[in-house]
């Protein structure tokens, strides 16, 4: 198991059992315990991988924060769920957790919310790359393993429907490019109990692939080292400064 899953296998195994049978107040709350166990996972990844002060920062740690940062944009400050940046480089690279981890009762499947989360993501993207044209944005869109079949003989699945959605909106490889794509953009189907957790990554636009979480982040390190060849390069999953 790479060290990646790893950290994330503890992190979602730490949270409670998913009712069907809770209040908006409780889905809300569970929603967010997954993305904050999700981004203190990827941070630490992250400093482990040479990202020094990415945040957030483990409780545990000394003077590290658990919080997500608050950037400045160009559209206003805006939080963040992971980052790395430097008081010389500003913004380096961000990646933004969002989450749908229930169905929707009266439909029966997780589409309802799909469109606001899009449009969050999105604003987030503009509001960064405005500010950070060079930054590496990513985003990881967790859905619960559910997702994948919800589907009827009238209507695709929602994580089928996400595919279409959110196609036109990653694969943005030029600092000149459009704001509100992202670099890269990854849906990840999620099982998470006290007792096991299942999670497969699919880039956005290719539904038929998996992708190993630790190929994701040696993507994503690789990009920020092209990005700033003078200061970075990334080596044996690392980045490291520039000999």
């Amino acid at each position: 198991m790479a060290r990646i899953d790893e950290l994330l296998w503890n992190a979602l195994s730490q949270l409670p059992a998913k009712s069907t049978h809770t209040t908006q107040q409780e889905k809300k709350r569970y929603s967010e315990k997954i993305s904050e166990a999700v981004a203190v996972a990827l941070a630490d990844e992250l400093r482990h991988r040479g990202l020094k002060g990415a945040r957030p920062g483990a409780n545990t740690e000394p003077g590290a924060s658990g919080a997500e940062r608050r950037m400045s944009g160009g559209l206003g400050a805006k939080k963040v769920d992971v980052t790395w940046a430097t008081e010389t480089d500003g913004l380096l690279l961000a990646i933004s957790v969002k989450t749908i981890n229930f169905k929707d009762e009266a439909t029966g499947n997780y589409q309802k919310n799909l469109t606001n989360r899009r449009s969050d993501m999105l604003m987030e993207a503009v509001t960064l790359h405005r500010r950070f044209p060079y930054a590496v944005l990513a985003g990881f869109f967790f859905l619960d393993k559910g997702a994948a079949s919800d589907g009827t003989l009238r209507r695709r699945s929602t994580l089928a429907n996400a595919h279409s959605r959110l196609q036109l909106f990653t694969g943005r490889n030029d600092p000149a490019g459009r704001e509100e794509q992202f670099e890269r953009f990854y849906l990840l189907l999620l099982d998470a109990s006290p007792t096991q957790v299942e999670l497969t990554c699919q880039a956005v636009g290719r539904p038929n692939e998996s992708i190993p979480l630790s190929d994701v982040l040696d993507d994503l390190l690789a990009l920020t080292a092209q990005r700033n060849p003078d200061f970075y390069e990334f080596v044996e999953g690392r980045l490291q400064k520039a000999s």
